[in-house]
């Protein structure tokens, strides 16, 4: 880029943006000048597009990644070049912020299907990755958990969507055996090989809170709390033997307090109440 990188250094450096800041914005631009090996006078808004496709598609970046390319494309063309109307009209990608958009962002299908069956289910990872085709009930729309914590056995929803899933799982990976989720030599995937995966895929869209494979449990009595859902059925679809432990679970929902009228309000309902 020549003298326009030397352009770009200095505005940068005017605006005090940080030190990896301007490496990655550097760095973006001559990525983007390479791929065309023109200009960026010579590009315009196509050509960006263009580009942020060629990220998206081929190079399968994810929407935390393109949006860093588009804000250093957008600091060139706005700031440096002075050519606003290249990127003025361009959208940012949207970075997944909620649990099953963050499962939906998952590449590889087998792993998706995993963390999302523990989701769905509200199993422990380890849960349902030891889960066995015959463990599924579609008649009564359940799953059988055998061997859990405790060495308990208990059931748990299977929703319809998850069940389609699962179907649609098992025909992709042409799978066989007992197991759901077989890994090799005749055992599961192994819980480190999915946590990379998750880290991977948390780190690749941006995920905004910090999240572990234990979220996705706490996720699902967490959104079944805010559903109206009763807490004692909560407990026994997570297999708590204590009710407290599913309280912890979802103390941290607040969404149904407006929904709730405290006693005060419903005695003195219609009169305003006599102050002392």
């Amino acid at each position: 880029m020549g003298a326009i990188r030397e352009r770009m250094i200095e505005e940068l450096e005017l605006r005090g943006l940080a030190p990896a800041t301007k490496r990655s914005y550097l760095t973006c631009c001559r990525l983007f000048v390479a791929h065309f090996m023109k200009s960026p006078v010579q590009l315009g808004t196509e050509q960006v597009k263009t580009f942020l496709l060629h990220l998206m598609r081929e190079r399968k970046a994810g929407p935390s990644t393109v949006r860093v390319y588009l804000a250093a494309l957008t600091f060139l063309y706005r700031y440096v070049l002075r050519m606003p109307g290249v990127v003025d009209d361009l959208p940012y990608p949207r970075v997944p912020h909620r649990l099953p958009e963050l499962l939906a962002s998952v590449r590889s299908l087998k792993f998706r299907t995993i963390l999302t069956t523990a989701y769905a289910a509200g199993l422990r990872i380890s849960e349902a990755l030891r889960l066995r085709v015959t463990d599924i009930d579609s008649q009564r729309m359940v799953l059988h958990i055998r061997g859990a914590k405790q060495a308990k056995d208990r059931l748990v929803l299977l929703s319809p969507q998850l069940l389609a899933m699962l179907r649609h799982y098992w025909v992709e990976a042409k799978a066989h055996g007992l197991l759901l989720f077989p890994g090799g030599l005749g055992r599961p995937v192994h819980i480190d090989v999915i946590r990379r995966a998750f880290r991977a895929t948390v780190n690749e869209v941006g995920f905004r809170k910090r999240v572990t494979l234990h979220s996705l449990r706490h996720g699902f009595a967490t959104h079944l709390l805010e559903d109206g859902t009763d807490i004692r059925v909560i407990q026994s679809l997570l297999g708590h033997a204590n009710l407290q432990t599913t309280a912890h679970y979802t103390r941290v929902s607040t969404r149904n307090f407006h929904r709730v009228t405290s006693p005060l309000d419903r005695l003195t309902q219609g009169q305003s109440p006599a102050l002392p």
